[in-house]
């Protein structure tokens, strides 16, 4: 299987880049066994099982922004688009027929644009949209603040029922599985439209295609889905094909050549801090922690379980030594401490350390030139 595929050639490696389409379960890292870091090359991580590479000391890094741009750009341009019919009277022009007309066809400006997911997407969509004379409505689990004009709503279904155009950009988990279904749809605006340039497992589709058909919704534009073909060449079905004014796209909201120069260095520069210094800043499934390091020293990192006594036992370990330096962060049971320390003795030490049952991954790392 193509588990067991990547399990094999991932065999030996230290680091691993992947990108939203690589699935690196659980069973793949535990044949990854010299695996340091995994690097995401995209917003995503959902394609990591994040708890199985945190408790083998594995690191998973990301960029959470620099497409955002390219998406918000993108959303702009649907809106539009949606909004003057575009993708069916282009369609129409393809296939010979001159369908010229008004009906159904609307200016932007003084609409209402609700979006789902007030972070670094769509606090960009919002200012978008108001310099197109939209008014900007926004709902969020967390409170965020406001920029311009747009205005925070106490719930979903008050978003639904005010907005002309909802674009969602949320995260894939167990909340938003689904969020967006038949009583969500329903509570929409008659004649609104619908964006998801999120993750696929956000909108039921045969509930979005219903009412598209029905003309509850006048339109709509998705460009994710709970199937992705894993090749460029693969065939694709989706309940949504032939749906009126219906915008299908194939997962490219943050598909610039702008957008994968900037994924590109922001991953690339905190690998290289990890494999440099083990700084996890970043780390999406990691404590994140840096600590400054002094030429001279060995640097042992230790990721382990978060009990009471740990540190008191590695304490015990390093007592003897000159202690340079020495940081602990946290995150749910996941501890991660690094420590620079001046000793002839550091390689024993380091398999002392590993050798405590709390320890998931110790690192040793060779004192750096003056």
């Amino acid at each position: 299987g193509i588990n067991a595929e990547y399990g094999e050639k991932l065999q030996g490696v230290h680091v691993v880049g992947v990108r939203s389409a690589t699935q690196l379960t659980a069973e793949v890292l535990n044949k990854a066994k010299d695996l340091l870091l995994i690097g995401c090359f995209c917003i995503g991580t959902n394609q990591v099982d994040l708890s199985a590479a945190a408790h083998r000391g594995i690191p998973v890094f990301n960029s959470p922004f620099s497409n955002s741009r390219s998406v918000a750009e993108l959303i702009i341009a649907l809106v539009v688009s949606l909004s003057r019919k575009i993708g069916d009277l282009n369609n129409k022009m393809h296939a010979g027929t001159w369908a010229k007309t008004a009906k159904n066809c609307h200016e932007v400006r003084g609409k209402t644009i609700g979006i789902v997911g007030y972070g670094h997407v769509g606090s960009q969509v919002s200012v978008l949209s108001e310099s197109l004379g939209m008014k900007v409505l926004f709902y969020d689990i967390v409170p965020k603040m406001p920029l311009g004009g747009a205005k925070s709503c106490p719930s979903l279904d008050v978003l639904l029922a005010n907005s002309d155009f909802v674009s969602l950009h949320v995260p894939e988990t167990a909340q938003t599985k689904e969020m967006i279904g038949t009583a969500q749809i329903a509570a929409m605006r008659k004649g609104s439209y619908l964006l998801n340039y999120s993750r696929g497992t956000v909108v039921d589709l045969e509930a979005l295609a219903s009412a598209l058909k029905n003309q509850h919704l006048l339109g709509a534009a998705i460009d994710v889905y709970p199937t992705e073909p894993k090749i460029k060449t693969a065939p694709f079905e989706c309940v949504l094909a032939g749906c009126p004014n219906t915008i299908l796209t194939p997962h490219i909201g943050g598909s610039t050549e702008e957008a994968q120069g900037l994924i590109g260095s922001e991953v690339g520069e905190k690998i290289h801090r990890f494999l440099v210094d083990a700084c996890t800043e970043g780390a999406v499934n990691f404590p994140n922690l840096q600590l400054e390091r002094q030429p001279g020293t060995w640097r042992i990192c230790n990721a382990h379980v978060n009990q009471p006594g740990v540190l008191r036992e590695l304490n015990r370990l390093i007592g003897e030594f000159n202690i340079v330096g020495q940081s602990l962060r946290t995150k749910e049971d996941i501890g991660y401490v690094i420590m620079d320390l001046v000793t002839p003795e550091a390689s024993q030490l380091k398999e002392q350390i590993f050798a405590l049952d709390t320890s998931y991954r110790t690192r040793l790392m060779a004192p750096q030139k003056k």
